[in-house]
């Protein structure tokens, strides 16, 4: 959920060094969805330390396989996002 992964990245920046944390939450399937929150649906949090977060929610279509990689690709990206926001 969007609460579940805001207080990951918050967890993360007070137990570590890191700059940037990034968590990731959700549903690759195949079971496990419902209809407020089907297959497929990932929560995706970003926090540089001593800025904003930015918590987005995703739906990627296909497998589970095909949703992790989808899920990890957006989790990239966003990262290089916040990198970029920075300077």
């Amino acid at each position: 959920s969007c609460s579940a992964v805001t207080e990951m990245v918050a967890g993360a920046l007070e137990r570590s060094r890191a700059d940037i944390a990034l968590a990731v939450s959700g549903v690759a399937g195949p079971d496990g969805g419902t209809a407020d929150k089907p297959v497929g649906t990932v929560y995706l949090a970003w926090a540089p330390r001593g800025g904003s977060t930015r918590v987005v929610r995703q739906h990627f279509d296909g497998d589970r396989e095909a949703v992790r990689l989808a899920t990890v690709a957006a989790a990239l990206q966003g990262v290089l996002d916040v990198c970029a926001d920075r300077g």
